[in-house]
């Protein structure tokens, strides 16, 4: 039965724990060092906490270690691998070849997607020199994952929420050109992110202050299942920046919507166990989003960039249909709160907000509420027209539930509870497994209680109750009979008066030995990579690596000379160059979004220009395989 992944992010121990009890199969963290956000760094303590807790429910911890990395740098790099996998790390995601060439503990692997792993050639590849789990680019449709799911046998891993790179991973250098910040180093300075203007050759303004390569939110929540069917396994959450609110409530959606298709589909299971309930009902549309897109994965569309603004619209409500003074009347099925953020485009386009201080219901008309702010929002230039789209970027009351919402993850446990000949045994199991029973003993005097059925009714009573721990009891089976007596199956069972004390001692050190057998048999079970194999008939596919290539250190060179390639240029990160540069390769099309698509205008796709205070950059367009280049001139 194939296994399904729901992989969340984890900037630290809390929201990583977070992650888990609402819901996701596996998490990933940065370490103290060498992951892709250099302001996200853990302990090894911290980490391994977090892989304790993980480890209770059989979920994963992966340790982001996918920055290159200079020759200083392999040592260190090395000995963080060992340190992982002694805190009980399951995998590590990495990018440089250099540490498939290094003496590495028998840790599991997995192809980040800066490895740029956009074909199956690369895909198997990829496989064949040992990892164990690929995350493909976020630019391919289901089809093209259909062609790598077919010509390979590696756990596919796929981003499914969350912010996008307009770029291909691995293949943006515009931060590093600009400020020195790569983003293959952990450090991109976001220029992406920034307003430009778009010029043509001859210097004609044809956008102002626009953020013209900002997309917007990846959202493939109504792909799941057709994404299941073309192969991928993982499904992954973008965003180890995020605060532990957004963690909670993005887990906690895809949580719900992978379990209804694996509720009704026999060939899927859940990859971890326990089922949780979250204090509040979940919608990413409340948690941070720069609008939503399911981006290329059913061919190109319109409407995937956010030109207006990088920051948070939020969740639509409706339009606006008065505006007057410090009141706006908005037509909306939604209920507002007072405290609420809400936010619209004024007539420049500009992202304008204002706080709700009050709201009133207009009761002849149930779908529109009145709402009123100490800020004058009725000033004629900032409204487009009446009918304008407004939107909830804070929603005060939903938020509370959040924030006090634990996930309260629980594990089904079966319990069979006996006499023994000087005391009584407690044992456990996990329901519907075939886990063997976990027990614990106490030596104490035996009452036979007066009235066995109240007797009976209060042990059950007592054992059903296990409080805020990981363990909700599903069966109970109370085996009491004459010592001596257990296979004469005519002899009447007895019931024996036991302290609520007793019963507690007994389960709490249950819960102990349950924890420590579930943390060491997932530990014990991990995954682990042959180290031994020489992969030495395993051909790259290309003869010729150039800068894209991001080789910086000397392990990475040997590997890739090692699998055939005869000439390897030296990424941009280890050198400077004055020569014209690719900086960005994109599928985002500005001349698409713009309308001034040569396909469409039946004119040739002569190139644009990107004009800010950081720089001017050429625009070239490759139509024959739809996409855009940005570069760095002389």
């Amino acid at each position: 039965m194939k296994k399904i992944e729901l992989l969340s992010p984890a900037k630290n121990l809390e929201v990583g724990i977070a992650a888990i009890n609402h819901g996701a199969d596996a998490v990933y963290i940065g370490g103290p060092s060498f992951g892709a956000r250099e302001k996200v760094g853990n302990s090894i303590e911290d980490i391994e906490t977090l892989c304790r807790h993980a480890a209770l429910f059989d979920a994963k911890v992966y340790v982001t270690m996918n920055t290159l990395l200079f020759d200083n740098e392999l040592e260190d790099a090395r000995k963080l691998a060992y340190d992982c996998w002694n805190a009980g790390v399951d995998a590590l995601i990495v990018q440089d070849m250099a540490l498939l060439n290094m003496d590495m503990p028998p840790i599991a692997l997995h192809a980040s997607t800066q490895c740029h792993n956009i074909d199956a050639e690369k895909v198997k590849f990829l496989e064949d020199v040992g990892f164990s789990q690929v995350v493909l680019a976020r630019e391919l449709s289901i089809e093209q994952i259909k062609d790598i799911r077919s010509k390979t046998t590696v756990p596919l891993e796929y981003f499914v929420h969350g912010a996008l790179c307009v770029s291909y991973s691995g293949q943006c250098y515009l931060s590093h050109v600009i400020g020195g910040r790569s983003a293959n180093r952990g450090a991109c300075a976001q220029p992406c992110r920034l307003s430009w203007n778009l010029e043509n050759a001859e210097g004609k303004r044809l956008a102002t202050n626009r953020h013209l390569l900002s997309l917007r939110d990846l959202n493939n929540s109504k792909n799941i299942e057709e994404l299941i069917d073309a192969g991928i396994s993982s499904f992954k959450i973008e965003g180890r920046l995020k605060d532990i609110d957004y963690v909670k409530n993005v887990t906690a959606f895809y949580r719900k919507t992978i379990d209804e298709i694996i509720e009704r589909r026999d060939d899927i299971c859940r990859s971890s166990r326990g089922e949780s309930n979250p204090a509040f009902y979940p919608n990413p549309e409340k948690s941070f989003s720069r609008g939503f897109t399911d981006y290329f994965i059913h061919g190109r569309q319109k409407y995937i960039d956010a030109p207006y603004s990088p920051k948070s619209m939020g969740e639509y409500l409706g339009t606006i249909e008065k505006v007057k003074n410090k009141s706006v009347t908005i037509r909306t099925g939604k209920t507002l709160h007072n405290g609420d953020g809400l936010c619209f485009l004024d007539r420049e386009n500009n992202l304008l907000g204002f706080n709700v201080n009050a709201v009133a219901e207009n009761k002849t008309r149930s779908l529109t509420q009145t709402v009123t702010s100490n800020s004058d929002i009725s000033m004629a230039t900032r409204f487009k027209i009446e009918g304008s789209k407004i939107f909830r970027n804070s929603d005060l009351v939903w938020q509370k539930e959040v924030e006090k919402s634990q996930g309260n993850r629980k594990m089904k446990i079966d319990l069979i509870f006996t006499d023994t000949e000087d005391g009584f045994a407690l044992s456990a199991k996990l329901h519907d497994t075939d886990s063997e029973y976990i027990t614990t003993y106490l030596s104490t005097e035996k009452e036979i209680a007066n009235n066995a059925e109240k007797a009976l009714e209060n042990i059950k009573n007592k054992l059903s109750q296990w409080g805020d721990t990981e363990f909700s009891v599903e069966k109970i089976n109370i085996d009491f009979s004459p010592v001596g007596t257990r296979q004469a199956t005519s002899v009447q069972p007895i019931a024996y008066f036991i302290r609520a004390s007793v019963l507690g001692e007994m389960k709490k050190d249950l819960v102990e030995k349950l924890r420590s057998y579930l943390i060491e048999k997932h530990r014990d079970e991990r995954e682990r990579r042959d180290i031994t194999s020489s992969q030495q008939n395993v051909i790259y596919p290309k003869e010729h690596l150039s800068y894209l290539g991001n080789v910086i250190n000397k392990k990475a060179r040997e590997f890739y000379e090692f699998h055939g390639v005869k000439d390897i240029e030296d990424g941009l990160e280890k050198i400077k160059s004055n020569d014209e540069l690719v900086v960005m390769t994109t599928k985002h099309c500005i001349r698409y979004a713009n309308n001034i698509c040569s396909k469409e205008i039946g004119k040739p796709a002569t190139s644009l220009y990107l004009v800010n205070d950081k720089g001017r950059f050429r625009l070239d367009f490759d139509c024959r395989n739809c996409c855009m280049k940005v570069i760095k001139e002389k």
